[in-house]
């Protein structure tokens, strides 16, 4: 399915972002401060981590999962859900930090890390799990008319994304970039 290794691009980008990611919250644990940079990463994960690829798969791929008899609250589709929930409470402790106004304190900055390294560590996890398990399930299990129903939806949420997700995937090239410069262009996917 094209669609499925759209996603699974997708994730290469989110991926490369999440190493710079953990790369800066460990400057931050070494003395660095610096809040617009970190608003820079929470805006690529909502926007296109969140809104557009989680949105895809939330609203396209499990919603037809489901219909094809995979349970929502349990198995695979539930798990993955769950996960989407997990990962946003870290963006929401990340999202909170960017926008405090004071200094951040060691407090502050200890949260930070671990609500950077847990979210790396989760989507890691879950990314893996979905690439592995998940999508050659629906690869395999899903009948030709959801696959096409999920074929045209996600062409139509890209295309609907258009220069939003060009200039989300820029910014991620530019975290790895300024973060993980020896992150290899293979694994950096964001140009």
């Amino acid at each position: 399915m094209e669609a499925i290794e759209n996603l699974m691009s997708e994730h290469r980008t989110i991926l490369a972002a999440i190493e710079a990611l953990v790369a800066f919250s460990d400057s931050v644990r070494h003395g660095a401060e610096d809040r617009p940079e970190l608003g820079r990463f929470v805006r690529f994960i909502k926007e296109f981590a969140d809104q557009h690829h989680h949105g895809k798969e939330e609203g396209l791929l499990f919603e037809a999962m489901i219909e094809a008899g995979f349970p929502r609250e349990m198995g695979p589709v539930g798990m993955m859900l769950h996960d989407h929930v997990l990962g946003r409470r870290f963006v929401a402790t990340l999202a909170e930090l960017a926008g405090q106004a004071a200094p951040w304190g060691h407090g502050e900055r200890e949260r930070l890390v671990v609500a950077a390294q847990g979210y790396a560590a989760l989507l890691r996890a879950h990314i893996h799990k979905e690439d592995a398990i998940l999508y050659p399930m629906a690869a395999q299990r899903l009948p030709p008319p959801l696959v096409a129903r999920v074929e045209a939806g996600c062409a139509e949420a890209d295309l609907a994304a258009g220069g939003a997700r060009a200039e989300l995937e820029r910014l991620a090239g530019e975290l790895v970039r300024r973060h993980v410069p020896g992150l290899s262009a293979g694994a950096r996917a964001a140009g």
